[in-house]
């Protein structure tokens, strides 16, 4: 580092497990930050003393909705055009180069996508096993910031969804793509999803706010999605079509996220002393 500026130039490829297959920094940490958030929601099972019967599957559940929900979010919200005309690319981690199809892997995944794949993934999981919905959503809310985070420092890895060009005083030169000192947004993300993560353990430890089931997932909607859409004007757009824009894709798809969250909010904050200390939580 010199004068504020980061030189960053990191290979993305940890090493080839094959001559055609590489074990990318970016599905190492995806992977960690899974497990990692399985691991945090496996202890509050633990901490509730409730069955863990069943939470390996819900491991699968998430899995597969964060994945096909990303993939289909970023095809559909940002390449609808390219995937239309190339469809088995969409669910298969391979692309026609010089007229042969190569593995690549996933490339695009969109975190909205993901969350509604998610939350898609958990209503199939509730009514195959009689789960309270909210409740679930509650307790994996509490982990899915960590998992967040370790995502976007593998976007960071990959030298890949960065900033705008800052002052040239201070940044991030991602050398992979050019010479100039930008705003590292993937890490703004990470550092303001170990927050959201740490204000909502705070909240799930108080037993009032726990018992209102879908207080603490509207707050995580509300903060997540807030903290993605301010961050989000210090981003470059991921596609052209978005510079003509005047909030990029990625907002737009967070205001939805946003209203809901504060729907659950109001709504589950009825009892004055739930609402009065849900306050203190956040503000």
């Amino acid at each position: 580092m010199k004068n504020g500026i980061l030189n960053w130039n990191v290979d993305p490829v940890i090493f080839w497990i094959t001559d055609s297959f590489p074990l990318k920094y970016y599905g190492a940490l995806f992977a960690c930050g899974l497990l990692l958030g399985f691991y945090i929601v496996r202890n509050i099972y633990k901490k509730e003393n409730l069955s863990l019967d069943n939470l390996d599957t819900l491991l699968i559940y998430v899995i597969v909705g964060t994945v096909l929900g990303a993939r289909l979010g970023h095809c559909l919200f940002y390449e609808p055009e390219y995937f239309f005309k190339h469809p088995i690319e969409i669910l298969l981690p391979i692309q026609k180069i010089k007229g042969v199809y190569q593995f690549v892997g996933y490339q695009g995944l969109a975190s909205h996508g993901g969350s509604i794949g998610v939350i898609a993934a958990m209503i199939l999981y509730c009514r195959r096993y009689k789960v309270q919905f909210l409740g679930l959503l509650d307790k994996m809310a509490v982990a899915v910031p960590v998992t967040g985070a370790f995502i976007r420092m593998g976007n960071f890895m990959n030298s890949e969804i960065y900033g705008k060009p800052t002052n040239g005083n201070w940044g991030v030169v991602f050398e992979r793509d050019d010479l100039i000192p930008r705003h590292p947004t993937q890490l703004y993300e990470a550092f303001a999803y170990v927050a959201i993560f740490i204000v909502l353990f705070y909240m799930y430890k108080s037993e009032k706010i726990r018992n209102a089931q879908g207080l603490i997932f509207g707050s995580f909607l509300t903060l997540l999605f807030s903290a993605r859409f301010i961050i989000e004007f210090f981003k470059e757009n991921q596609e052209a079509f978005e510079n003509n824009m005047l909030i990029n894709m990625g907002q737009i798809l967070s205001i939805p996220f946003i209203v809901i969250g504060l729907v659950l909010i109001i709504w589950k904050s009825k009892e004055r002393r739930v609402l009065n200390f849900h306050k203190t939580v956040l503000f």
